[in-house]
């Protein structure tokens, strides 16, 4: 041994815990449910994002957009359950699951002053999409984090889920869809969870199963959460139980829902006829009506004047373009290696299933697309924040890796919010001048053109009128004095067999007042097929126009019949 050799003693205790400890990267599993804790940048950005939806979403909210037929639909079936202790005013054919607008009974029934708490039916129930919008950005934010593992995914998935023209527009609306999202967003926060217990299990398939009854195309996600539950629990001692208790505890409310229908004697049609042609004639069913909706059909949502062109894209091409480019890459990553990417795969099949979904070929709604939003914003969440990891690899990034990652995405939102072309917070109008946009423009107040129709109504129609008029009024005439008990939407006039052939009779003659909302004359042509309007036409054809009013490309009127 040479003399500048020592021999290396043990290093003791106190000299060990001198020593700076080494930072550890956090270890994260979505399968073994290790993810990061969420430490104080990311309350801060969660609470930013609550914040920020909270605002986005409330302001201008009773003033944009218009009151729309879907809306009064709902807040009259409502007022039906409240008021009646009825699934709806009218014949219940089924068109949909109940569970949304007993909900919305629900968060009125205990208000102080119920439909009118906040000025109308459908101011009412906006606010509580507002406190559901909330609830979902929570939702939303925890599940991309607990996908991804990075706070800054779900930063920008949040964003997007707040601040998107298209996300804005359809959220403040009272929709089936949006009290839908909240119980599969809620369902899947549940199979996120750190340990999955009989308890999550229980808890998710139950709100799935909701969801699944507040309105029916959830079913298209389900697939999504299927795989996810087996990777969760593929190899827990218990996972035959749980594999079973989640499908028992989904099926649970639709059991329920199929049982009400049974009980009615309104499951199946008349001697099992599923003829189309010849709907049954002496009650109404469940089956047949999910039948009839199979079997719709509208042509392509891709043709040059389907809904994705003339709605859609107009609203926000970003978000749909973006958006379906990260669908694709995460189904790619994920696919690619469904160990590690476990993640990328949940998000990207979510989107793919309700994207299949709406471009299948049946009949599409403008509001339809409303839960891929969400999914869209997620995968951008997720597919940004890999990308920005990636950068990591460089060394002149590595650097400048913690400020890039939040510098970038930064400059992306500044982009998108001051860029007139893209309608996030401004826009540029009919004249050329740049304004804020329409969702949050405090000269526009559009449903105030629909408080001037019904202020007009009551000043100059007799209550005891026969009014033809659309759904998104139904609730200031059935609920607030004086009542108008014969005003009805023309689709009830024309269907239901007590208004058609008792009241009207089908005679234009029976008919005093049309209230137009502002396609309601399109609406009345596109539901005309058989002929069923005729007569409602015919009236309008008979009638003097007493009041309108315009503002851009809305345009409502009153005629009175001759």
């Amino acid at each position: 041994m040479s003399d500048n050799t020592r021999p290396s003693r043990p290093v003791t205790v106190d000299e060990a815990s001198a020593r700076p400890a080494r930072r550890r990267r956090q270890r994260f599993s979505l399968e073994r449910g290790w993810f990061p804790p969420l430490g104080n940048k990311g309350k801060a950005a969660l609470v930013f994002a609550l914040f920020t939806g909270l605002l986005t979403h409330g302001y201008h909210l009773f003033r944009y957009p218009l009151y729309l037929t879907d809306e009064g639909i709902y807040m009259q079936r409502a007022w039906s359950l409240v008021r009646e202790t009825r699934l709806s005013p009218y014949t219940y054919d089924y068109d949909h699951a109940p569970v949304g607008w007993i909900t919305l009974a629900g968060w009125v029934f205990p208000l102080p002053k119920q439909f009118e708490t906040f000025g109308n039916a459908i101011n009412t129930g906006r606010f509580l999409m507002l406190l559901v919008h909330v609830a979902c950005v929570y939702l939303l934010f925890e599940i991309t984090r607990r996908l991804s593992g990075s706070v800054l995914a779900a930063s920008i998935a949040a964003f997007f889920f707040n601040v998107s023209p298209i996300a804005v527009y359809f959220q403040r609306q009272v929709l089936l869809d949006n009290l839908m999202m909240f119980w599969l967003l809620l369902s899947l926060f549940v199979l996120l969870r750190r340990e999955v217990t009989i308890r999550s299990v229980f808890g998710g398939g139950l709100a799935l199963g909701i969801a699944l009854i507040t309105k029916e195309n959830a079913l298209f996600f389900v697939p999504s959460f299927l795989y996810l539950l087996y990777r969760r629990i593929k190899g827990s001692p218990s996972h035959r139980f749980t594999r079973t208790l989640w499908p028992f505890a989904a099926a649970a409310p639709i059991g329920g829902y199929v049982t009400y229908a049974l009980l009615k004697n309104e499951l199946l049609p008349s001697g099992f006829d599923f003829d189309l042609n010849n709907p049954p004639a002496d009650h109404v069913s469940l089956l047949y009506t999910l039948w009839w909706q199979l079997n719709r059909n509208q042509g392509s949502l891709l043709s040059h004047n389907g809904l994705l062109h003339t709605s859609w894209l107009v609203r926000d091409s970003f978000l749909l373009i973006v958006g379906l480019g990260a669908m694709v890459i995460s189904l790619w990553w994920g696919l690619r290696d469904r160990q590690r990417n476990l993640g990328f795969l949940i998000a990207g099949t979510l989107a793919f299933g309700y994207a299949f979904y709406l471009l299948r070929g049946s009949v599409v709604l403008d509001f339809y697309v409303t839960p891929l939003i969400p999914m869209f914003a997620i995968n951008i969440g997720m597919v940004a924040d890999r990308m920005l990891k990636a950068s990591y690899s460089s060394r002149f990034m590595r650097r400048a890796h913690s400020v890039t990652r939040v510098a970038l995405p930064s400059l992306v939102a500044a982009v998108l919010l001051l860029s007139p072309a893209s309608g996030y917070l401004v826009h540029t109008n009919t004249e050329g001048h740049v304004q804020i946009a329409d969702q949050y423009q405090s000269k526009l107040n559009l449903t105030g053109m629909q408080h001037a129709q019904i202020a007009w109504v009551r000043k100059h129609v007799p209550p005891n009128s026969r009014v033809i008029m659309d759904d998104d009024l139904w609730g200031e005439l059935h609920d607030v004095r004086p009542f108008y008990p014969y005003a009805h939407s023309h689709w009830n006039a024309a269907s239901d067999p007590d208004l058609r052939d008792k009241l009207f009779k089908k005679r234009w003659q029976n008919v005093d007042y049309i209230i137009m909302s502002n396609k309601m004359r399109k609406s009345i042509l596109s539901n005309n097929a058989d002929g069923r309007e005729n007569w409602i036409l015919q009236a309008l054809r008979n009638s003097t126009r007493v009041w309108s009013v315009t503002q851009g490309n809305i345009k409502l009127e009153i005629y009175r019949v001759q």
